[in-house]
């Protein structure tokens, strides 16, 4: 999976969306997007999509194709304008996750945890034992747990989807007064250096609403 992350300069982010999803329907033909948000809380002005691909072989010809695609060329030297910073990285689903999908459209939780090095090796069981506890509270649907093999090594991007706002927070509010949700956290937190999240609104185009 690549996922990239956009700064959108301030004075440009409703330029830039009308932009996109005008021209998006391009780049898809080229490989699969999981899902293009933009986010609410946590952080602003910053646009979060993923794509996907059967290995690096697959991304090559796709980026081969993307280039020489003159139409998504000229697209992309106007979008381009409207952004501050790109960053992207290359991140592999945990062995034991498998993409969701969304019930119905809501919003999503972009949770990024920096994680001590060693890897799954070190921290993978607790971190699924925290995992696993939030989910069996069932207020909140898994998309997927991403391992960052390129960018910021020992990152895990795990994505949540929510009814909306309101039912994230109230179901957060109910599992973190449950023991085995304690208990869990309290165990993986002796493996993390940092926790960032963001709550993130799907876009009109967006696969996953």
């Amino acid at each position: 999976y690549e996922l990239r992350t956009y700064d959108i300069k301030p004075a440009k982010a409703k330029e830039f969306l009308e932009l996109v999803n005008k021209s998006i329907n391009i780049r898809m033909a080229h490989s699969e997007m999981i899902g293009f948000w933009t986010a609410e809380f946590g952080s602003m002005n910053k646009a979060f999509h993923i794509w996907k691909y059967d290995n690096f072989a697959h991304r090559r010809a796709v980026r081969k194709a993307v280039v020489a695609d003159k139409e998504w060329q000229e697209r992309l030297s106007v979008l381009l304008q409207f952004l501050d910073k790109q960053h992207m990285e290359i991140a592999y689903m945990v062995p034991w996750c498998e993409l969701g999908s969304s019930p119905k459209p809501g919003v999503y939780e972009l949770v990024t945890y920096q994680l001590k090095p060693g890897g799954p090796a070190l921290w993978g069981k607790s971190f699924k034992a925290a995992i696993d506890a939030h989910i069996s509270k069932d207020y909140s649907k898994l998309i997927g747990v991403f391992h960052t093999e390129y960018g910021l090594l020992n990152t895990v991007h795990v994505l949540w989807w929510y009814e909306n706002p309101d039912s994230r927070a109230a179901g957060r509010h109910f599992a973190h007064e449950d023991a085995r949700v304690v208990a869990a956290v309290r165990e993986n937190v002796q493996y993390l250096e940092s926790q960032q999240n963001m709550l993130l609104i799907p876009a009109p185009f967006s696969p996953l609403k």
